[in-house]
């Protein structure tokens, strides 16, 4: 048996979208179960992700520290944003997320892992990829407000955040996914096998 997760989508009888907010909206679906009985299934809509774990020259991961209301938690996390635009190139989102949250720029850049944030109640796609040959971008830095106005910025040796997430101290998922999949490609074949940067996504198609 191959491993691997694989498309399908069940009848649906009904739906309805119930709220609508800025960027994401919740729609209730009655679902046509296996066994033909029907369950109204609610969720997040979600336009999906980029997360970037920026690597620099001596191993170090860069990380930010800012609140996030839902937890009541101020989390250490990789620099991350929505992807604005319908069909959006998430390279390209994820350059801007990188110069706006830290004022940084990478020379190279793949794809380190996709995933599915909570399957179980939202629908958000987020892609990680992995960034090095940093530097310091050009220009005056982005103009942040709200909690990013509050963050801090730091560079963290990778074994120091595995450690963090092993020991429940970290909990950030593009974080965590991001630096046990950096370790795991570490430690097999290398990051020259990983995905280049522009690999398709079927979660969120998007033009090349």
């Amino acid at each position: 048996m191959t491993i691997k997760d694989t498309p399908e989508e069940w009848r649906i009888t009904a739906t309805a979208t119930p709220f609508r907010g800025n960027k994401t909206s919740v729609r209730t679906d009655d679902v046509v179960m296996p066994d033909g009985s029907v369950a109204r299934r609610d969720y997040q809509v979600h336009p999906g992700s980029v997360a970037i774990l920026a690597l620099d020259e001596s191993d170090r991961v860069l990380v930010l520290r800012q609140y996030r209301h839902p937890v009541r938690q101020k989390l250490w996390e990789i620099p991350a944003g929505l992807l604005d635009i319908p069909g959006e190139n998430p390279l390209h989102a994820a350059q801007r997320e990188l110069y706006e949250e830290a004022h940084v720029k990478a020379e190279d850049w793949r794809v380190l892992t996709d995933v599915y944030t909570t399957p179980g109640g939202c629908d958000e796609s987020v892609r990680i990829f992995l960034a090095r040959d940093l530097s310091e971008a050009e220009g005056e830095r982005f103009d942040v407000s709200e909690e990013e106005a509050d963050m801090e910025q730091a560079r963290v040796p990778l074994a120091e955040l595995v450690r963090g997430v092993l020991a429940g101290e970290l909990h950030n998922n593009a974080l965590v996914v991001g630096a046990m999949s950096l370790t795991a490609a570490l430690a097999g074949d290398g990051l020259d096998a990983l995905r280049p940067a522009d690999a398709q996504w079927p979660a969120r198609p998007f033009e090349a």
